[in-house]
């Protein structure tokens, strides 16, 4: 006789356990592609966003008036974020009249402060992704396990075994392996390409803002005048 040996059939004739098993397998999958979709949007509306503050910061505006446009926005970017610590810092020190170095590292300070929070944002559920990753094949595993015990308690009952009264037992059991892998792969596939995009942006961060700091540097030497990124 022939058998139905279809992933959807196994699934349904597969014990208790390693249907929970699969259940299981499938949400992580499905919050983790999730994840990746939310991600790849994400990161590139950063970039772009990136892009667009960079021209704007180096065409020569005015920093107070550029910061005020910044303060002024909800949705800002990483990169405007970043600008607007350092340079609410720089004027509020600038106002008691500190010194230029108390001035500058205070800056510095603010910036350094932002950054951290910043990249902290950007990897929000990046270490999701790892688990799934990493914890997915030993799940599917335990399932292939507990399904290839489950199938061979059920054959010690039978007087004769054959390939095909073994044979849906052992692929009901397999179907948890290749669920886990299926969940796993892709998970870790964009935990390797969001990790390696977000140290690209933490780079791109790390020298906006030694950037900005030599330019406060410079313009220290001109107290009456408002600084400009140039």
């Amino acid at each position: 006789m022939n058998q139905d040996l279809s992933i959807v059939t196994l699934v349904m004739h597969a014990s208790w356990v390693v249907q929970l098993v699969i259940a299981g397998l499938l949400l992580m999958s499905l919050a983790s592609w999730a994840v990746i979709f939310a991600k790849l949007s994400g990161l590139a509306r950063v970039r772009r966003a990136h892009d667009g503050f960079e021209q704007e910061f180096w065409s020569g505006k005015n920093l107070n008036d550029l910061y005020q446009s910044t303060a002024s926005r909800v949705d800002t970017s990483p990169m405007e974020r970043l600008f607007a610590s350092g340079m609410r810092e720089f004027m509020k020190l600038r106002e008691r009249r500190l010194d230029a170095g108390a001035q500058l590292d205070g800056a510095r300070r603010a910036m350094r402060a932002s950054l951290q929070r910043e990249l902290d944002a950007l990897e929000g559920n990046l270490g999701f992704l790892g688990t799934v990753g990493s914890v997915s094949p030993y799940v599917g595993l335990f399932g292939t396990v507990w399904g290839i015990m489950h199938a061979f308690v059920g054959l010690s009952n039978l007087q004769q075994v054959t390939l095909a009264t073994v044979a849906p037992g052992i692929a009901e059991a397999l179907v948890a392996t290749a669920i886990g892998l299926f969940a796993a792969i892709p998970a870790v596939v964009g935990y390797n390409r969001f990790a390696r995009d977000i140290d690209r942006i933490a780079i791109q961060l790390e020298s906006f803002s030694e950037e900005f700091s030599n330019i406060l540097q410079r313009n220290l030497a001109a107290p009456a005048s408002a600084p400009t990124a140039r």
